[in-house]
This record gives C-alpha cells, structure tokens and sequence, in this order.
C-alpha cells in the first residue's frame, strides 16, 4: 500500500477542502489575488452586510477596514464580482451565501 503523506504520525488531519483553509476571518494579511479564493473572501465579507438595507459609502469603508486596510480594493472587489451594487455611493448587498 502506497504512503500517503496525510496519514504519518507527524501530519495526522487530511488537508482540508479549500472554503476551510481561507483565513479564520479576523484581519486579511494579503488580498486574495487568485479568483476561487477571493470569491471565498469576498462571501465572507458580504457577510457583514445585512440583505435590503443601504449603506453609504463611508459605512461601507468602515466595516471593510476590519478586515484590511485597503478597504476600497475589497469595495471594488464586491461591486465589480455582484456581491454590492452601487448607485450615487450607496451600496446594497445582493450576493453572497444568505443563511435561510
């Protein structure tokens, strides 16, 4: 039976699956430049904005400054893959994984 690096004494867990490895979602250390990953990310971060309410820009900032300091890259991000429309600075959240 072939070794399988997974299952020695000093590496006992399997890798996990991709959506587990992204960051425990404190602060972002780098901006995801692969798209799978920031997709991930950027689910996450839709996340902190609540479905059918608007939001002006500067809150928007606010809240994406938890997570990194260029929060106008992750706004960018958001808007530019569906995840916040915009209009006159106002955003809303339209994508993301909705808990029903």
């Amino acid at each position: 039976m072939p070794s399988d690096s997974r299952s020695r004494p000093g590496n006992p867990r399997p890798p996990a699956p991709a959506a587990e490895r992204a960051p425990e979602f404190g602060r972002l250390r780098t901006i995801p430049s692969k798209q799978s990953k920031l997709t991930v990310v950027l689910d996450h971060l839709s996340q902190s904005f609540e479905p059918g309410r608007t939001y002006p820009e500067a809150e928007v900032n606010e809240i994406l400054a938890r997570f990194h300091p260029d929060y106008a890259a992750l706004r960018r991000y958001l808007v530019e893959n569906g995840f916040m429309p915009r209009e006159n600075s106002v955003y809303w959240r339209s994508g993301g994984t909705f808990d029903v």
